[in-house]
């Protein structure tokens, strides 16, 4: 079995302020996830968590760049630096958000491992909304969380598209996008790209089975994948905790099956969760529901027989130092000299033939069922969203 590493990412630095007085409320998200066992559930080792820079906008006006970018440039250096260490461990990383600017730390670990095992990494991209805003089709840009594709990709300004002078992190071809809306206003700008795309309406005629399967298929030359998920790929009349609800989305059950598709492979590298906002859910029933997903969701990462992504070499574990949070964090391990790049040759994606306010009511109504086993699609005209 794989064992997963939960590491917090709470920052917030990547969104506009909801209240000239106030700051988002996502940076709360992994607390109000951890409070519903989701490390004890599962079995997971806390690999702690990385403080982020305070919010500040200062005097930021539009035109002046990405807000918070010198902040979100070195939180993602040292957020990269994290999640290679987890993967040195022959860890699978659980990144908790936070917005969803934590891509762009993701996304250079990713490159840096990519270099490293001479092979490309690519990026399943689950959100409601394609975050492909940059000075190329946008009169200015402001929020990284809203344009954190576009960034990975190698769109906009070089302190966030090329850390390290990577650039880009994930090429075109190497990123699948699942669960825009039909209409999202970018998703003729990824068609031009040639960034591959699967909308809600798609996603659900072909299944959320299928379509994790067809997105292994998509990402067939790559060495492995990061998965990143929004929830507000989540409807909002049952995740409506998010800072940007948007009608048109997908069900709890639809959500786990996709998860469970995705992460049922050796190629998968990691997954990281965001845009959550514990101070939309005074109760905790969201963080419930989302915890309950990601814990089915991720049981074939853990279920027998689960194995390491064949990338890099296994090693000695170093001795866990102590982080700057007082939870133990293991530094990187550089890979041994002996073994050339690349490590391991790159093999296609396909089929793993190994892998075996009062919310006391259900939202999606008694017919759905909510955590159905891999495979098993639920049915979207019974889930009580409108999937027109």
């Amino acid at each position: 079995m794989r064992r997963i590493a939960v590491l917090d990412a709470p920052t917030n630095l990547g969104l506009r302020p909801p209240t000239a007085s106030s700051v988002p409320g996502c940076g709360k998200a992994p607390g109000a996830l951890r409070d519903h066992g989701l490390l004890a559930r599962l079995r997971a080792r806390d690999a702690g968590c990385l403080t982020p820079p305070r919010y500040d906008p200062g005097d930021w006006r539009p035109g002046d760049g990405v807000c918070h970018a010198p902040e979100i440039s070195a939180y993602s250096v040292a957020l990269a630096d994290r999640i290679g260490a987890i993967i040195d461990r022959g860890e699978f990383p659980l990144v908790l958000g936070g917005d969803c600017s934590v891509l762009l730390g993701s996304a250079l670990a990713m490159h840096r491992l990519g270099e490293a095992v001479g092979g490309r990494i690519g990026l399943v991209f689950v959100d409601g909304h394609s975050d492909f805003r940059h000075p190329g089709n946008a009169s200015y840009v402001g929020a990284a969380a809203g344009e954190d594709l576009a960034l990975v990709t190698g769109r906009g300004q070089p302190d966030l598209a090329a850390i390290e002078g990577r650039r880009p992190y994930f090429r075109d071809i190497d990123v699948v996008v699942l669960g825009i809306r039909a209409q999202d206003e970018y998703r003729l700008d990824l068609q031009a790209a040639g960034i591959t795309t699967r909308p809600v309406p798609a996603l659900r005629a072909e299944g959320a089975a299928r379509t994790a399967q067809w997105a292994h298929e998509q990402l067939v030359d790559c060495a492995g994948y990061w998965v990143h998920i929004d929830v507000d790929v989540l409807d909002p009349a049952v995740m409506p905790a998010v800072d940007a609800p948007d009608p048109g989305g997908i069900a709890f059950a639809e959500l786990e099956i996709l998860l469970a598709g995705l992460v049922d492979t050796p190629h998968c590298l990691g997954v990281e969760l965001t845009v959550f906002d514990p101070d939309y859910d005074p109760d905790g029933a969201y963080a419930a529901e989302i915890v309950n997903t990601v814990v089915a969701g991720l049981a074939p990462v853990v279920a027998p027989g689960a194995v390491p992504p064949p990338l890099l070499p296994a090693g000695p574990v170093a001795p866990a130092p102590r982080a700057a949070d007082n939870r133990p964090e293991p530094e990187p391990l550089p890979a041994p000299a002996a073994v050339p790049a690349p490590a391991v040759a790159v093999e296609p994606i396909g089929p793993d033939p190994t892998d075996g306010d009062d919310l006391g009511d259900d939202p999606l109504g008694p017919g759905l069922l909510r955590h159905a086993p891999a495979g098993d699609e639920p049915d979207p005209a019974r889930s009580g969203i409108d999937i027109a």
